[in-house]
């Protein structure tokens, strides 16, 4: 899903189902002293995308290693790589890529869902919203909304790397291209049992969005970048978006 967002360099690992609830992977010791507190739900997301992280390295000839939470968060990876992470109820990646093919990069994936109430207005300038309405009345089978947010997330996932700071949802303006007409992929008998009931999930869609940084742009190879291009798709009940910064 999400390897068809991204370059060709690009190592990806996706699991699905039971297979995204981290069931029989074993941690590093320094992961473990992370997770430790967690609640189950946290363990079993930060278990099974670590798992996702090993199998990429592993996909670009590098030994599987620990990945520990930097500043804000942030995954730590080995020296000569760069990468991002993505989790959500019965969905997890990662995509890593050696650092030399790409400046950045950052994925995200959500329930295709609308958002929660008050949600879009924490994340959306009004600009934003106003798009968001003409794309709701012209494709009423993609959640823009959710959209939306998915690609700030990776938008930020992108960003951090090469900033090291924080980047608020209200400054980045990201525009939506809605790509072609989705067509109806499954019944509602055939439905996720995590999709939820009232969602618009049986439609696939893809399409692009750029994001233009409302704030100085990250430096890469000497060069101010003032926003950020991005792909999405919508399958299956889920959306998933990413965001690739390239090299000069």
């Amino acid at each position: 899903m999400i390897e068809e967002l991204l370059p060709g360099p690009v190592a990806v690992v996706e699991a699905h189902g039971r297979d995204a609830l981290g069931e029989g992977v074993r941690l590093y010791p320094e992961e473990e002293a992370v997770i430790a507190r967690a609640v189950d739900k946290r363990r079993r997301e930060f278990t099974a995308v670590r798992a996702c992280a090993r199998h990429a390295m592993e996909k670009l000839g590098v030994p599987p290693q620990p990945v520990l939470p930097g500043e804000r968060g942030a995954p730590r990876w080995p020296d000569g790589l760069i990468g991002s992470m993505t989790h959500c109820d019965g969905y997890c990646a990662a995509a890593l890529v050696r650092a030399g093919e790409l400046a950045s990069l950052g994925i995200d994936a959500e329930p295709h869902d609308r958002l929660p109430d008050g949600v879009l207005d924490a994340v959306a300038l009004p600009t934003e919203r106003t798009r968001l309405r003409g794309l709701a009345h012209s494709r009423p089978s993609v959640h823009w909304d959710r959209l939306l947010f998915s690609a700030k997330e990776s938008v930020y996932k992108a960003w951090f790397p090469l900033t090291g700071k924080w980047l608020d949802f209200l400054e980045a303006d990201v525009e939506i291209d809605p790509g072609a007409t989705p067509r109806a992929t499954d019944s509602p008998d055939s439905r996720p049992a995590s999709q939820p009931s009232g969602s618009r999930a049986s439609q696939e869609a893809s399409g692009g969005f750029r994001a233009r940084l409302l704030v100085p742009g990250p430096l890469v190879d000497g060069r101010r970048v003032e926003a950020f291009d991005g792909r999405w798709t919508v399958r299956g009940g889920l959306l998933a978006t990413a965001v690739v910064v390239h090299h000069f």
